[in-house]
């Protein structure tokens, strides 16, 4: 009990808590941006892989870390522009579409990773995002541009879903496809146009971890991050508010699981420990999920003139 205690008066845990946070913040918007058009978007994980891939290949050529960051965000929307004309052009199964941008994405990434070093042993590295020391916040200044990009996103994701035209076609064609079509709104546009920013969303998301939580690009560092943030839309009642504190509720749990393993006193496998956050997660989801209101017309093909 002593060492949790330890854990959550340490500066540094809540350093790591919003660090490990940043990614699955970005990822989860861009999902729940999608998702309110009434589009299930698995391709995330992919996504998220060729914008780490891209973003660091940009830097590690010379260009400029926010010019990482914007290929890594080009990256992410022609993958959704894919993921779009599979889904809303040609209506075909969400997830069937999702999971291939994800293979495609993935092996993709990790073919131009081979072929732009092909006798590297050890991953090349960059300079990344340097900590903004120069705010007065202990806990956001050691963390980098990309950390306070992210929070700003979601007020301002919140503001243009509930306060602006545009936020309401997004929000009807993923209610109500059919009245949205009444009113002269374009659903295959609309649709194509969240897909697009969401997953633009999610290659800068990819490029947070080789652009600032790392310096370089190696497999299998997603690790999964992609599919947490599907599942954090859920918790989050596709709100971006709750997705801030769904995104740092698991980054708790991870941080604190990595705390744990590290005390010195295992009295349990580490595997109980990298258990937790997972766990804790899914408890989470469940009692949250149930009470969930979810858009109507998601996962759900539309053509018009069809009813």
């Amino acid at each position: 009990m002593s060492d949790f205690l330890d854990i959550l008066q340490n500066q540094a845990f809540w350093v790591a808590v919003l660090r490990i946070a940043t990614p699955l913040i970005l990822g989860t918007l861009g999902v729940l941006l999608c998702e309110r058009a009434g589009v299930l978007n698995l391709g995330i994980e992919g996504i998220l892989v060729a914008g780490a891939f891209t973003g660091w290949l940009a830097v590690h050529a010379g260009a400029g870390l926010w010019t990482g960051v914007l290929v890594a965000a080009l990256t992410g929307a022609v993958f959704g522009l894919l993921h779009a004309a599979l889904t809303v052009g040609l209506a075909l199964s969400q997830h069937v579409a999702g999971l291939g941008v994800t293979l495609l994405a993935t092996a993709l990434s990790y073919y131009g990773y081979r072929v732009s070093f092909p006798k590297v042993t050890t991953p090349p590295t960059i300079t990344p995002f340097a900590s903004m020391d120069w705010l007065g916040v202990p806990v956001l200044a050691q963390q980098t541009p990309l950390t306070l990009l992210a929070l700003l996103l979601v007020p301002a994701t919140a503001y243009v879903l509930y306060r602006t035209p545009a936020g309401l076609a997004v929000r009807m064609v993923g209610e109500n496809p059919q009245a949205a079509e009444g009113q002269g709104v374009s659903v295959a546009a609309v649709r194509t146009g969240a897909i697009v920013a969401g997953s633009a969303l999610m290659g800068v998301a990819g490029a947070f971890l080789t652009l600032s939580a790392f310096n370089a690009f190696f497999f299998n560092m997603v690790n999964g991050r992609g599919w947490i943030c599907v599942a954090l839309v859920v918790f989050a009642s596709w709100r971006p508010g709750k997705a801030l504190l769904g995104a740092l509720l698991f980054a708790f749990f991870d941080a604190l699981q990595l705390r744990l393993q590290q005390s010195g006193d295992a009295l349990l496998p580490y595997q109980m420990y990298l258990m937790l956050p997972y766990v804790l997660s899914i408890v989470a989801l469940v009692l949250v999920a149930r009470k969930a209101s979810y858009p109507q017309a998601l996962m759900k093909p539309y053509r018009k003139g069809e009813r």
